[in-house]
């Protein structure tokens, strides 16, 4: 029996020929991530330990991307940890205030991640990176300071799912609708450890944007990682972000997976998950009654790239954001942030009445820049809607695409008609 793509890197990381489901190995990664939330504690760690080298200072990479800039006191102790450990080891990779931006759409950007590699990361949207043919994983903070000191990581070899995507997007349909679609129908712990491999032609025809989304959702249904076949496209992103060296695998032809999802991507339409679970999902056009909103974030690890600024900007050029709306724009990094003003996607945003923020994760988790009152309602472009995540626990929130989070917000609820 072949093997699947993910099999492929895991067995050429830890050194065999082949790798099964279920199988335990220790592999050698090439890249272990932190913020500033998960890497004081592996830093903790890692000195409790009596550990004192790390394995490559170009291969750790610290983004300070959660509370930063600092909301309090002890956010800034958290930075100035991260900070200073930074510095004695002398890690090239540490990004703060200024050249900093959310880490999952900022190490792509930089070229720091590219096919082929083995990437664990103390965030559990470390899985994004498999949108451009790497596998990535997340982790806890006490496994990122082993992978700090070592280089390596033991993991268990997961199973696959196969999930044939079909034909091109309608208008208006993203790559965030998909993965609502995919979380909806097998539920958030349909892929529970396993390995969420797309394929087809449906697949090829996503933008890089697209795929960075769906591969950053994949956790949200359990998934140990999503991985998408390497093409032109995703050569093009990393030839343009200044990626080297990167493998190309692909799975076998008789390789084994666990189950089979085949998707139509021209039978999608743009869909919300409602609270309080990402798998909670309803068709735009099949919502029964308006749902008054009182925030509209468009943002985050999942939908605060390029495309996604763009998107929001065309819905809401011309118009002014509701009464009553907060809407909350966040560029995911400085690049971005520039490409919004060069672009006058900032200028759109703030005659309609919204706010651009620095790149954050900010209201995602709860942490700032956007926190929900009781009883409030937010429509979001971020990856998670569990009680309480991103404010007082009778708060709401609705998962959405670019799209449709500015159109709620020009239209101050979401309903069947904002479409």
């Amino acid at each position: 029996m072949g093997m699947t793509m993910t099999q492929k890197i895991l067995a050429a990381h830890s050194g065999l020929d082949k790798v099964s489901a279920g199988q335990l190995i220790e592999a050698d990664l090439d890249i272990v991530l932190g913020n500033d939330i998960t890497a004081p504690v592996a830093i903790n760690e890692f000195e409790k330990a009596n550990l004192n080298n790390i394995y490559s200072k170009e291969k750790i990479v610290l983004v300070m991307d959660h509370f930063t800039p600092n909301k309090d006191i002890k956010a800034a102790e958290q930075c100035r940890r991260v900070r200073e450990f930074a510095e004695k080891h002398q890690i090239v990779n540490f990004f703060d205030v200024g050249e900093m931006g959310i880490e999952h759409a900022l190490l792509p950007e930089k070229g720091l991640v590219k096919a082929g590699d083995c990437i664990i990361g103390a965030d559990s949207h470390t899985c994004t990176y498999g949108a451009l043919g790497a596998f990535s994983t997340g982790v806890g903070s006490t496994d990122m300071a082993a992978g700090m000191a070592s280089g390596k990581v033991w993991l268990k070899v997961p199973k696959a799912v196969k999930i044939n995507l079909e034909g091109k997007f309608n208008a208006n349909v993203s790559g965030k609708d998909l993965i609502l679609h995919i979380i909806g129908k097998i539920g958030v712990d349909g892929a529970l450890y396993k390995s969420m491999e797309f394929s087809g032609e449906g697949a090829a025809n996503l933008s890089a944007d697209d795929r960075l989304c769906v591969a950053n959702m994949v956790i949200e249904a359990g998934a140990k990682n999503g991985i998408f076949p390497v093409d032109d496209k995703t050569i093009e992103y990393m030839k343009q972000a200044g990626a080297v060296d990167y493998k190309v695998f692909e799975a076998d032809p008789d390789a084994e997976y666990d189950g089979e999802i085949t998707v139509d991507l021209s039978a999608l339409k743009p869909t919300v998950a409602f609270p309080h679970l990402p798998e909670n999902t309803h068709p735009v056009d099949e919502i029964t009654e308006n749902i008054k909103i009182h925030q509209s974030v468009i943002g985050s690890c999942t939908n605060g790239r390029y495309e996604d600024m763009a998107a929001a900007a065309n819905v809401m050029k011309g118009k002014k954001v509701a009464k009553g709306v907060r809407c909350i724009i966040i560029p995911a990094t400085q690049k971005i942030y520039l490409e919004c003003i060069k672009s006058g996607f900032a200028e759109i945003f703030i005659e309609a009445g919204a706010i651009i923020s620095t790149p954050t994760c900010g209201p995602c988790l709860g942490g700032h820049t956007g926190i929900l009152a009781a009883g409030e309602r937010a429509v979001a472009t971020t990856n998670r809607n569990f009680v309480g995540r991103m404010g007082h626990t009778t708060s709401e929130v609705y998962l959405a695409s670019p799209y449709v989070a500015a159109k709620a917000a020009i239209k101050g609820y979401l309903g069947r008609d904002i479409i």
